[in-house]
């Protein structure tokens, strides 16, 4: 039903020899020899060899899938010498033994036009288990959207310098990357283990690539037989196509070989625009569930209560929890009418199971939800957090101090899913959200993050949510009593630091170690520690670069609380991948255009980019790809 579809198929092989004859000193030994066949019928290899870490004792497999004119043929090398029967797509190592660790495994393929030679596969034998591999399989890696990664161990400060560390490769794609790539360590696939990067593009594609060599698992297309891309909708903001925006979500658990999960746009032939959710096999790329789900809803009586797919765009990602999916949607810039949609599925079925609309009563003028691509944060007790963007809001109250139109303009909300339903139980909004709408002054620009519980002055444990927006405040409200809305002023909320980012903010925290990061639009990356459950008033440290629109949404890799480094993209031309000291962002470790010849520029930059930091990779999203970074050898 829906073609593109396409996996990395391996093909048989068997080695032929050309005897070359000559003759014996007549004329026909002035005659020159053939030309040399074309380079294009030698074995391509369309999947490298991946590297493999094992324990003592247990076997390693390493597999090549190339493509021929001709029947190919195979031959691994061990450190470059032949091994002797190893003549298959794959090779099985004997039991390994930790003097095995450091050897290199490559295959030649031949045909009877010639040969190729794969990438040399490092082997890494280890004396006790093999430590797991980090899988980042949703937004900023978790759902509190904190952006840490604390298992890893590859990347330090010590090494992280242009000398030693830069671009190692660029993924090509068919179009924008706006979601954040997802990551699994050690997947099997072809019979082999890797380290694969999953891409969604505006083309609506999605790509599986091994992350260590760069080859492609598998690549498939979510348009319908019929379809194309969606235009851009009147609106700048995504263009010049929507496709894929939001970062999908993975579940390793679901299905057969885990499941991704991902929504797209598309327009029919009718010029009928649909969005719908999709379940892919991690392995193959295949449609799961008979998928995929039309998203589209309509109360009884219809009207303002219409989800119309060309209508929305889902910016924020997608967040996946207690086996339901949530997904959550924003107008094309404010062309009416638009509301604030949350809309869940079944993660077994891709059913709708509930839908709530956050500005019922508003006329069509909103708010959405935006948050620059940050997905709705969750707690452990099933509670969903949003920031809403400007629009209507009823400063007259009801009986349980909530806007009797229940819009919810410029807010922080609680949202329970308890018995299955979705349903605002808590909120605050600010004093002033009338004038900041009315200015355009929206709070969700920005995106949402739970803070990890926190201790007070007076020993007592705090549940926190921060959040920020164009006003330049930071607030920090306490998530088991958010204070809803008091016309007097903030003073109900657990913090507010006025004036903390002053060029606004269009992009999404990160946390690490009692640090709080964020980069304003056109401003530095700064760092905000926490001190008995508040932020300091200014920043303990901040980055040289001023980051242009929309200032960048960070992320942090370390090895538990150590060799903590800060990574942020700037939306530059070429865009630059930063790496910061996590306790002094004012110390840069790298940046990619510090290397001699240009050898680390990776393109145009693009927006709303969180780098990806997993085994000793940081994976950028660009206008065109994904660049891949990591240490040089």
């Amino acid at each position: 039903m829906y073609p593109g579809f396409r996996v990395a198929l391996e093909l048989a092989a068997c080695m032929l020899l050309v005897a070359c004859g000559g003759g014996g000193g007549g004329p026909s030994d002035m005659t020159p020899p053939p030309p040399p066949p074309p380079s294009s019928s030698i074995p391509s290899i369309s999947i490298q060899p991946s590297d493999q870490n094992v324990s003592a004792g247990q076997t390693a497999t390493f597999t090549v899938s190339a493509t021929s004119t001709a029947t190919p043929s195979y031959q691994w090398q061990r450190d470059a010498a032949p091994i002797a029967g190893a003549t298959a797509a794959s090779y099985t190592t004997g039991v390994t033994a930790s003097a095995d660790s450091g050897s290199s495994f490559a295959v030649v393929v031949t045909n009877a036009s010639g040969s190729t030679t794969s990438r040399s596969a490092m082997l890494t034998v280890t004396t006790g288990p093999v430590p797991p591999g980090a899988d980042v399989v949703t937004y900023k890696n978790d759902p509190s959207r904190t952006g840490q990664n604390l298992s890893e161990s590859t990347l330090t400060p010590a090494n992280v310098t242009a000398s030693s560390f830069g671009l190692l490769r660029n993924l090509h794609v068919d179009g924008k990357v706006d979601a954040q790539p997802l990551y699994l360590s050690q997947m099997r696939i072809l019979g082999s283990a890797h380290n694969v990067v999953f891409v969604a593009t505006e083309h609506d594609s999605v790509y599986a690539f091994d992350a260590d060599t760069g080859s492609t698992l598998w690549q498939v297309s979510l348009l319908a037989a019929g379809e194309m891309l969606s235009d851009a909708r009147g609106c700048g903001q995504v263009s010049p196509e929507i496709g894929i925006t939001s970062t999908p979500v993975i579940d390793r658990t679901a299905g057969t070989h885990g499941t991704l999960y991902v929504v797209a746009m598309s327009k029919d032939a009718s010029s009928k625009y649909h969005q719908r959710l999709h379940a892919l096999d991690l392995v193959t790329g295949a449609e799961l569930l008979n998928g995929p789900a039309e998203i589209a809803y309509s109360a009884a009586g219809g009207g303002t209560a219409t989800f119309d797919p060309g209508q929305y765009e889902e910016r924020a990602a997608l967040l996946l929890l207690n086996g339901t999916l949530y997904t959550s949607w924003t107008s094309h810039c404010d062309i009416t009418p638009y509301f604030g949609w949350m809309i869940a599925f079944s993660a077994t079925s891709l059913s709708r199971t509930a839908v709530l609309n956050v500005a019922p009563n508003s006329g069509g003028s909103g708010p959405a939800i935006w948050m620059s691509g940050g997905g709705p944060a969750a707690d452990a007790a099933g509670n969903i957090y949003v920031l809403t963007a400007n629009g209507v809001f009823e400063t007259a109250m009801d009986a349980n101090g909530f806007p009797q139109g229940q819009d919810f303009g410029n807010s922080f909300l609680k949202i329970s899913t308890a018995g299955g339903s979705l349903n605002v139980v808590d909120y605050f909004t600010m004093f002033n959200e009338v004038s900041e709408s009315a200015a355009d002054r929206d709070l969700g620009s920005g995106g949402s993050m739970l803070l990890p519980d926190l201790t007070d002055s007076t020993g007592t444990v705090r549940h926190l949510v921060i959040g920020a927006g164009k006003d330049g405040n930071i607030y920090l409200v306490n998530r088991d009593s958010m204070g809803k809305f008091n016309a007097a002023g903030n003073q109900q909320i657990w913090q507010q630091v006025s004036a903390a980012l002053p060029s606004g903010i269009w992009s999404t925290p990160a946390y690490f170690n009692g640090t709080v990061y964020y980069g304003d639009s056109g401003a530095t990356l700064k760092a905000f520690a926490l001190s008995n459950a508040k932020l300091t008033g200014t920043p303990q440290s901040q980055s040289q670069t001023q980051f242009a629109y929309p200032g960048t949404a960070s992320s942090v890799s370390a090895n538990g609380t150590a060799n903590a480094i800060v990574w942020a993209h700037e939306n530059s031309n070429p865009a630059v991948l930063h790496a910061l000291d996590a306790a002094n962002l004012g110390h840069e470790l790298y940046n990619s255009n510090q290397a001699a010849g240009n050898r680390d520029q990776f393109g145009a930059g693009n927006k709303f980019i969180t780098p990806t930091v997993a085994d000793g990779k940081v994976f950028v999203g660009t206008t065109a790809g994904v660049a891949v970074f990591g240490l040089l050898h």
